[in-house]
């Protein structure tokens, strides 16, 4: 069976895992954001507190995704569980970075002048600061989110979702019959919602940051 054939056959479930392994990413991009944006703002105003969790988010990077796969298997088990974790994990470093750049950077007489309007701290940093450091944050969710697509794959190996499986599976059946074509399938799935999901944060960023901002 060539190629074509093989995705034709099995479109549906290749439809299902495509699902599951975008849905699995943007989840885990959504709590990664989530504790980043609080994690930038609760260090971004601290020199030293910045550096620290810059440093503590990049270490988490070095660790390889199977040997972190494989600490989190004992204490989690098998499926979603670790693939969360695992996923998230991965994503803060451009998220807690990006935040803290992106907050560091608002110039202060825009502070002052919210300040002398009338605004309280918390006003300020929601209405005003957050607001002009959304698009650096946003990059720093576009950059996890691609980074997040490959490795999302190799959840396949802690039984998580996605079509890992199929890249996996295939791998592991080289000689056998269409156990190339599921590896390619599975790749070129990736592939194609890395690019898709991209063009959604990029409308997103269209969308959601001022003329004033982007211009």
């Amino acid at each position: 069976m060539n190629f074509l054939d093989y995705v034709t056959s099995r479109w549906q479930q290749l439809l299902v895992d495509a699902y599951q392994h975008a849905s699995m990413v943007v989840q885990c991009i959504v709590l990664a954001t989530i504790v980043g944006v609080l994690v930038g703002v609760a260090v971004y105003r601290s020199p030293a507190g910045a550096a620290i969790a810059t440093a503590l988010s990049s270490a988490i990077l070095t660790i390889p995704s199977f040997a972190l796969f494989g600490l989190l298997i004992p204490v989690l088990g098998l499926g979603v569980a670790p693939s969360v974790v695992t996923l998230v994990l991965y994503a803060l470093l451009p998220i807690v970075r990006n935040t803290i750049v992106g907050l560091s950077t608002v110039d202060q007489p825009v502070l002052d002048a919210a300040r002398g309007i009338g605004m309280s701290r918390f006003g300020v940093l929601t209405r005003v600061e957050l607001r002009l450091a959304w698009p650096a944050i946003l990059a720093g969710m576009r950059v996890s989110a691609q980074m997040l697509m490959g490795i999302a794959a190799i959840a396949a190996y802690a039984k998580g979702p996605g079509l890992g499986n199929l890249i996996f599976t295939g791998l592991t059946q080289l000689g056998g019959a269409n156990a190339l074509n599921m590896a390619v399938a599975g790749t070129a799935g990736v592939i194609i919602l890395a690019l898709l999901l991209d063009a959604v944060f990029v409308l997103i960023g269209r969308l959601t940051t001022s003329r004033g901002i982007r211009g």
